[in-house]
């Protein structure tokens, strides 16, 4: 048999330290490795090599012999530099097929209408016309446009994955392993094979490796691999030949959602399963985002548009005017016109804008080092209308520390422990001290670091959740001589012989613990220590007392009605000694059975302050109309006080479950469920629920607190609980539903809201889950995401609103007057092509910079479902407002330079083939430079009475006299300089020798250069008029015009 995996180092010689491995095992392992030398002529086949795992058919003894391993000492320093030669955990990504992002740049968006363009400008020059310059010079432009367009695509697609690359890189993915004896926390890209991996509820499983140690209740998320989300339990055994069915493998990139266990690592990096089986995938799918999609489908529109009307100009010509008006177009020149429909309904700033959207997204995410893993979810972000925030480690800073110890009869604060004890005549009076320090310390899940021993206490690494790294840091400084209260002693006196740990189920932990080396058979050598969360009984057996340990370490019996109302019941029980051999699972069985007639020795109160940057946040994302939501697994009082603190809970009468039934019994439920949402009129309630309430909640009851209440805490709630709210909430109101969570129990509420937060210094299956991670663990990130999505939104409504009045309206009124009403085109298919990917797109670039308008975090949240980037309000401001206003301005200069030519209005329009030699005096050379000029004028009106329009939607309704582009709090530079860059192209196509020469272009007189000015400001106080009746009568009929 072949072994596939990286073979295993001879054991070291001369160790001396009698770990009980085999001396055979060196000349068997170098015969493995020999002749796997001899054997394999060529890699194996992805498929191959996973079917040939055989890990998980050895016992555990032949696993560590295998890999020269041992279950307490690991791998030796030695062995482990020899094996990071075989190279880094890391799986390489999928191969990109540039070829497939190459035709994508160049055929995609709007490009591929000017792939069309290009190749019926070709014709036209030959075979279909006589080869004029200008034809060949439209076809030389349409083909710059593609280049330049396909490497603008192309670079700001790769400035952006560079920018969410170095992003990524932030990611510190660690793992626990055993070396030399010593658990310490190294980079999961170094793990080798062979080493002993320390996995806990919450981690992802660093490389593949075969379980040798696991609780009773370890439970496994695969749903990476199998695409199922149940919990798949774990095994010491093999429950199946299949090494992907198999229940005793943890395999790379899957999570321990449940218990704990240890795990020696058998692949790493690309000869892990995960890694074969992207390498067999290929290439990712490539996804479209929110803006994306919109844009493709205003994409669609205007194309199928433009391609219409460009049919129906040739339709025209060939069935119309050819016939009608002999001599007016040749084919080629009708060709070339027509290619006017294709160029002026395409906004060819638009997909640029949203590329470079993209980019700016992505370098402002960078700097406050937030991770984005689709940039998808800034644009979601924007619409999002509920929040539902964890609060441990979320709101709270997750720094949890220990304040004081309660007992039956007394309370201790932690500083004042030693002094009370040293004062006490007698100290063994105090004496229960060293039962609550053996619970805290051996009934723990949390572990140091080794390599950071050395430092203080407060300053050491710790693997553990919150709860557990309070108590084990508090346990080891608490040292009290007079009571042999020492953590040194106590870690070697006790041996650890089963555990279930704690769990969001449970929401307790079970520890079972030995005396090292007693010989006194009837010592009580072995204990049960509990550790529970408040509001959990410590329940006797049947016909026994509740009892209770006093501050003097008597027992006292208690009610058994008595609940703790402090976070960590510490209980105990001596039981018999536990028979060694016992599956995992009969042992559970038998702690359950034992867990009656229990000790309550004490309680530890622990402090989480909330974040400091958590309150202001809140108000901020408040005031843009989003309700904030606490779920927690934590106590009603405690989740309750601490929303008060940070303005969650803001109304001093807080409404029950009652409440919720007595309404729900009166109101009736709206049809939609979509209208289930709270009216602006109403007042803010509040309301708590805890987990049993939400459990017995009825269709009615939901639609009560998702359309009634603005203020909710939801408390001891389970992650299916969670999962269950985010999910009714998302049902009703058109709701975008947030959720920001830390721990393996937020994980399903992560995965099943529309945008997932999680905290950088979260579990790892919470940040796999989430969509968005904050690495500093910035809560202020938050509004700035919720704004940034906006911004975005927003900009990309104005450039929309900026291209299209000149674009698929000015240019096309010039197409539409030459081949309807028979005049010479006012702007030929070179200035229309040059206009839109040009002037248009310099100037429209700059509103892609613009900052955030003063109301735009007062706006009430975009609904994702009926407010599009393009609705019937935008096109009545391009068609009946802004556009209106421009093409009118640029066809009266034109009339205007002819009349002074001595053409009157007559004499222009309705022409047909009578425009020709001799007209109206005129010869066809003296015709043709009026024609030129009057081009001109049109495209430099165009061009500068953009201007109001570009000025104009910068700003929804604030007054430009507050929102100046110059200085202020809206400053942006960038639309003067597109503001000159347009009239420097305007000057370059008009005085260039070249230009002239190739596309008859020609200088203007001088009023022609200074009208178009007073057009754009008569654009802008006409749209600051409209401004001022938004703002001073928003319920008039302009107000509800208004984009």
């Amino acid at each position: 048999m072949v072994d596939t995996t990286p073979s295993a180092e001879p054991a070291e010689s001369g160790s001396g330290k009698g770990y009980g491995i085999q001396v055979a095992y060196r000349t068997l392992s170098v015969r493995v490795e020999e002749n796997t030398k001899a054997t394999s002529k060529s890699p194996l086949d992805p498929a191959d090599a996973i079917a040939s795992i055989d890990a998980h058919l050895l016992s555990v003894d032949e696993v560590y012999t295998r890999y020269s391993s041992h279950p307490t000492v690991g791998l030796e320093l030695a062995a482990v530099r020899r094996r990071e030669r075989d190279g880094k955990n890391v799986i390489s990504p999928p191969p990109t097929v540039y070829w497939k992002k190459t035709l994508n740049y160049v055929f995609g968006g709007f490009n591929f209408l000017m792939w069309i363009a290009f190749i019926l400008t070709i014709l036209s020059y030959k075979p279909l016309g006589p080869p004029l310059p200008f034809v060949l010079g439209v076809a030389v432009l349409l083909i710059l446009v593609i280049i330049i367009s396909a490497a603008f695509y192309a670079l700001v697609d790769w400035n952006a994955n560079r920018i969410m690359k170095s992003i990524k890189s932030l990611i510190a993915h660690e793992a626990a392993v055993i070396r030399d004896g010593n658990q310490q926390i190294i980079s999961a890209a170094d793990i080798v094979v062979g080493d002993v991996a320390v996995l806990s509820a919450g981690d992802r499983v660093p490389a593949d490796m075969r379980v040798v140690q696991a609780s009773s209740d370890l439970r496994f998320d695969r749903s990476l691999l199998t695409g199922e989300s149940e919990m798949i339990p774990g095994a010491l055994d093999a429950t199946s030949d299949n090494a992907l069915e198999t229940r005793n493998l943890a395999l790379t990139s899957t999570f321990v959602v449940q218990g704990t266990c240890h795990g020696v690592v058998f692949a790493t990096g690309d000869r892990t399963v995960m890694g074969r089986l992207v390498k067999m995938s290929g290439e990712t799918k490539f996804k479209l985002t929110t803006i994306q999609r919109e844009v493709w489908f205003f994409t669609k529109i205007i194309s199928c548009l433009a391609l219409f009307f460009f049919c129906l100009s040739l339709l025209l010509y060939g069935v119309w005017l050819r016939t009608m008006y002999p001599g007016y177009d040749t084919t080629s020149s009708a060709i070339v016109n027509s290619i006017g429909c294709l160029t002026a309904f395409v906004p060819q700033g638009l997909p640029i804008c949203v590329a470079l959207s993209l980019t700016v997204v992505a370098r402002r995410m960078a700097k406050r080092q937030v991770l984005v893993k689709n940039l998808a979810t800034i644009e979601t972000l924007g619409c999002m209308s509920v929040l539902c925030s964890d609060k441990t480690g979320t709101l709270t800073a997750g720094k949890m520390m220990v304040e004081n110890i309660a007992f039956l009869d007394d309370v201790f604060g932690v500083d004042e422990i030693n002094e009370r004890v040293a004062k006490a005549s007698n100290p063994a009076v105090f004496s229960v001290f060293k039962a609550l320090h053996q619970i805290a310390r051996l009934c723990n899940g949390a572990k140091f670091d080794a390599t950071t021993n050395h430092l203080p206490v407060q300053d050491r690494t710790i693997k553990g959740d919150p709860t557990d790294t309070a108590l084990l840091r508090f346990s080891e400084v608490l040292s009290i001589p007079e009571l042999d209260v020492d953590s040194s002693t106590l870690q070697q006196e006790y041996q650890k012989k089963f555990e279930i740990p704690f769990n969001s189920r449970n929401k307790w932990m079970l520890s079972v613990v030995s005396k090292v080396n007693t010989s006194e058979k009837n010592a009580e050598s072995t204990w049960m220590f509990v550790k529970e969360l408040p509001m959990f009984y410590s329940l006797p057996a049947p016909g026994k007392a509740d009892v209770r340990h006093t501050s003097r370490g008597l027992v006292k019996p208690g009610p058994t009605s008595t609940r703790a109302r402090c976070r960590g019941n510490r209980c105990r029980k001596p039981i018999e000694q536990i028979k060694d051999g016992l599956p995992p699972n009969d042992v559970e069985d038998l702690m359950y059975a034992e867990m009656c007639d229990l000790t309550l020795v004490g309680l530890i109160g622990i402090c989480d302050p909330p974040r400091p940057d958590v309150s202001p946040s809140i108000s901020i994302i408040r005031r843009a109309g989003v309700r904030v939501f606490m779920v927690t697994g934590d106590f009603k009082l405690t989740a309750l006080a601490i929303a008060r603190q940070v303005g969650i809970i803001t109304q001093h009468v807080v409404d029950t479950i009652q409440d919720v039934r007595a309404a729900a019994s009166e109101k009736v439920s709206p049809k939609d469920y979509h209208l289930i949402k709270p009216s602006e009129d109403d007042d803010i309630r509040s309301l708590v629920l805890t987990g049993e309430d939400v459990a017995s909640l009825t269709t009615p009851d939901w639609n009560v607190i998702v359309g009634t209440y603005t203020e909710i805490v939801f408390a001891r709630t389970t992650p299916d609980q969670k999962m269950r709210i985010v999910e009714e909430i998302k049902a009703r109101g058109d709701n975008t539903v947030a959720v920001t969570g830390d721990g393996v129990n937020d994980a399903p509420a992560l995965k099943a809201a529309d945008i997932g937060v999680a905290m950088g210094s979260g579990s790892d299956v919470a940040k796999e889950a989430a969509a968005l991670i904050l690495l500093k663990n910035d809560f202020a990130s938050i509004p700035v995401a919720i704004e940034m999505g906006r911004l975005v939104f927003d900009n990309l409504k104005k450039v929309t609103l900026y291209l299209m009045p000149a674009g698929s309206y000015s240019e096309f009124m010039a197409v539409l007057a030459n081949v309807l009403l028979g005049m010479q085109i006012p702007m030929n298919s070179y200035q229309q092509v040059c206009y839109c990917i040009t002037n248009d797109v310099i100037m429209s670039i700059s509103l892609m910079y613009e900052k955030p308008e003063w109301d735009l975090m007062q706006r009430k949240p975009r609904n994702a479902r009926t407010d599009r980037l393009t609705d019937w309000r935008l096109f009545f401001h391009v068609y009946l407002f802004y556009g209106l206003m421009l093409w009118p301005c640029a066809m009266a200069m034109w009339f205007l330079y002819m009349s002074q030519q001595g053409l009157g209005f007559y004499d222009v329009i309705l022409t047909f083939s009578r425009w020709e030699d001799g007209w109206q005096g005129y010869t066809i050379d003296q015709l043709t430079q009026f024609v030129d000029v009057g081009q001109c004028i049109y495209y430099v009106t165009v061009a500068i009475g953009q201007y109001g329009t570009l000025l104009s939607v910068r700003n929804r309704r604030v007054s430009i006299l507050q929102s100046n582009p110059l200085w202020g709090p809206r400053r942006n530079l960038l639309v003067l300089f597109g503001m000159s860059g347009t009239v420097l192209i305007c000057i370059v196509n008009l005085y260039g020798a070249g230009f002239q020469q190739v596309f008859n272009t020609r200088p203007i007189p001088g009023m022609f250069w200074g009208l178009p000015f007073t057009f754009a400001l008569g654009i802008l106080l006409m749209d600051e008029t409209r401004k001022t009746i938004v703002r001073t009568y928003p319920k008039s009929l302009i107000a509800w015009l208004a984009w």
